[in-house]
């Protein structure tokens, strides 16, 4: 008598879905369970591997949602140095499932973090819950607190009108006050402020805990937008610098397994949700540390490429035929190729340049 495998399609064979392929056909993503349109308002917020999904999303048509846009009279490369589309609006990047969470409560009004502002050494001011979004920080106070009423206003009028919430899990690594548990997105005294152990402390988040506010933030947005759609990955960057006192490999692979572990939770206990698999094409051993720049943490272009593909492939109604799959010229090195590296806003990697400043 067959057993249930003779029935299973192909891709669920590691053999013919992974090890007989070309690296640039494997695909793992199989059964997706719903297509965003060309009309969907499709919103993105995460890490910053996030920022490849917006810029494939934007050049290939699709309504890429954007409710902060910046100044009608800057050009786009003004608008890129004060961050506006690198998101769907200028919260800079969310690692953390409860730095998302908490996002939402200060949209809706209904936490308010202690710490109001970081100053640096030239007089200016930084918000500490986006630090990296005004690259010469504010010049005010003042300024600063009404910037951030209306951002925060707009990421309130985002979440309520949005089709398609793209979210890119990132690190579960994370700072936070001592004194309301305000979660930061890098450490103070990385990208602005000043590290002080008696106001603020490491917490590495549990996959119950991850959950959690998972589970918490779909319930609060579908109070607000019962319609909305939510499609999860988790960013294949490893940790730039790990907390825990343990080799940054092993920490991101704690990390990323327990991302992933609830991403794997929300799609199967919510209709509305689904998962990509990103990750698994750029980290997968079948393509032999190609979609990795030379620095082994940052996705090169042949591997956004791949992932990009995929996704309009499977989760959207866009033919990407005119996407084809980035081919190294014969005299182009294996080096060279994992030197293309697309470049994106990272507060984490200013980690490495804040060690390198003198204490």
């Amino acid at each position: 008598m067959k057993s249930p495998y003779h029935s299973m399609a192909s891709y669920t064979r590691w053999k013919k879905a992974v090890a007989e392929p070309n690296y640039s056909d494997v695909d793992p993503a199989s059964n997706f369970p719903w297509r965003i349109s060309t009309t969907d308002k499709v919103a993105t917020a995460g890490s910053c591997f996030a920022q490849h999904i917006a810029r494939h999303l934007k050049k290939s048509g699709f309504s890429y949602y954007v409710v902060e846009e910046g100044h009608p009279i800057g050009d786009e490369t003004m608008r890129d140095a004060f961050n506006f589309s690198t998101f769907s609006a200028r919260y800079g990047n969310i690692y953390t499932p409860r730095q998302l969470l908490q996002l939402f409560y200060r949209a809706y009004e209904t936490f308010e973090p202690s710490e109001k502002n970081w100053v640096t050494e030239n007089g200016r001011f930084l918000d500490p819950f986006r630090p990296a979004i005004e690259p010469n920080g504010f010049s005010s106070e003042e300024e600063l607190i009404a910037d951030r009423r209306q951002h925060l206003t707009k990421v309130r009028h985002m979440f309520e009108t949005l089709d398609v919430f793209v979210f890119t899990l990132g690190l579960t690594e994370a700072w936070r006050s001592k004194v309301d548990s305000a979660v930061f997105p890098v450490c103070p005294g990385v990208a602005g402020g000043v590290f002080d152990n008696e106001k603020y402390e490491f917490h590495n988040f549990r996959t119950s805990e991850i959950v959690e506010d998972m589970q918490q933030f779909l319930s609060l947005l579908h109070e607000v937008n019962p319609s909305a759609r939510v499609l999860l990955t988790v960013s294949p960057v490893p940790l730039a610098a790990t907390a825990e006192d343990r080799h940054v490999l092993v920490s991101t692979t704690y990390s990323k397994s327990a991302l992933r572990v609830a991403c794997e939770e929300m799609q199967e206990s919510h209709a509305n949700v689904a998962y990509f698999p990103s990750y698994e094409i750029i980290t997968g051993a079948f393509n032999k540390g190609r979609y990795f720049a030379d620095d082994l943490r940052n996705a090169n272009e042949d591997g956004v490429n791949h992932v990009m593909r995929l996704f309009l492939k499977h989760a959207t109604d866009f033919d990407p035929g005119y996407i084809p799959p980035t081919k190294a010229s014969a005299e182009q090195s294996f080096v060279d190729r994992m030197m293309q590296v697309v470049q994106t806003t990272c507060e984490e990697e200013l980690i490495e340049t804040s060690l390198s400043r003198p204490t």
